[in-house]
């Protein structure tokens, strides 16, 4: 006897065969990026690329005819006094402000995270000089710390009067005046930001490291510091870029003197291409303080996150 199995019903247990998928997720088309490359491309990368090519150039900024003059403003920027002075200065203010400024927002973040009662008015008090524009802040202490300015005048009046100076007038403390009301301004936009990577620990690992008999530097140098990687990256890149191309601050308060004691890059900058006219001299600095800024920020990036990985 012989079945047909041509005619067995479909077996209603038996899973249901679903279609191959033939690819991936759609791409979509590249083109969708031209509008924003064009733009990019139009106010970011030919501008730089003409300033570069200016660099190399005697231009004076308004001319229509200019030479081509090689490297000859990079030499005279490695014998001028001037330019070496203030690549000197961008350096030690970059990496003072760097410093100083984590070191001090960090043990502020430390203070207000704390079970404190007054800590969310500290919070916004010592964030408060960080929503202030630079260029009014300078103002604002140039005059505190003017000769007969409330610092002075503060001085005297605690009995103080020997320690009396002319914050920045003298070639000594003008550079790291600048640095304290940078510093002043910032510090609480570092604590901020130490502050959200305080509160994204555990509670929990905190108690166990009390529990383990941990004291409190400890507690910070071996649980909390490793947990403060990422934001001690950010921090840190945030300060060293804008020590390096510090410019209004300078300027508002010292504009760069006294003599040349407090010129940056930038500052000196300013000087060659608007007042004297030197624009092609001028962008060769800026060239030179572009290089400065991509290595430092490139190398503490690549320290940093290696860091960070070892520590995660």
């Amino acid at each position: 006897m012989t079945v047909a199995l041509t005619d067995r019903p479909a077996d209603p247990v038996a899973a249901p065969v679903r279609p191959r998928r033939t690819g991936g997720r759609p791409t979509p088309p590249w083109w969708f990026v031209v509008p924003a490359l064009s733009l990019f491309a139009f106010v970011v990368l030919v501008p730089s690329a003409r300033g570069v090519y200016y660099a190399f150039t005697d231009w004076d900024g308004l001319s229509p005819t200019f030479s081509f003059t090689g490297v000859d403003n990079f030499v005279e920027m490695a014998a001028d006094p001037d330019a070496v002075g203030a690549l000197w200065h961008t350096l030690l203010v970059a990496v003072a402000i760097t410093v100083v400024q984590n070191g001090i927002g960090l043990l502020l973040a430390l203070g207000v995270n704390s079970a404190i009662r007054s800590r969310n008015v500290l919070r916004v008090l010592l964030f408060a000089p960080a929503v202030i524009t630079p260029i009014v802040t300078a103002y604002l202490w140039r005059n505190l710390l003017g000769p007969d300015g409330a610092v002075n005048s503060l001085l005297d009046a605690v009995g103080l009067g020997s320690w009396r100076q002319d914050w920045l007038g003298d070639p000594q403390l003008a550079l790291w005046s600048v640095v304290a009301v940078v510093v002043w301004q910032f510090a609480g936009y570092s604590m901020v930001i130490f502050l959200a990577g305080l509160q994204s620990v555990p509670r929990e690992i905190y108690e166990a490291a009390a529990i383990d008999g941990a004291g409190a530097v400890r507690r910070f140098w071996s649980v909390i510091r490793p947990l403060l990687a990422p934001a001690i990256t950010v921090n840190l890149m945030l300060s060293i870029i804008g020590g390096t191309k510090l410019f209004d601050q300078v300027y508002a308060l010292t504009g760069g003197g006294p003599g040349h004691a407090t010129d940056t890059l930038s500052t000196l900058i300013y000087k060659d291409a608007f007042t004297l006219g030197e624009f092609g001299y001028g962008i060769a600095l800026a060239v030179v303080l572009a290089a400065v800024v991509a290595v430092a920020s490139t190398g503490q990036y690549l320290v940093l996150s290696r860091a960070e990985r070892a520590a995660s």
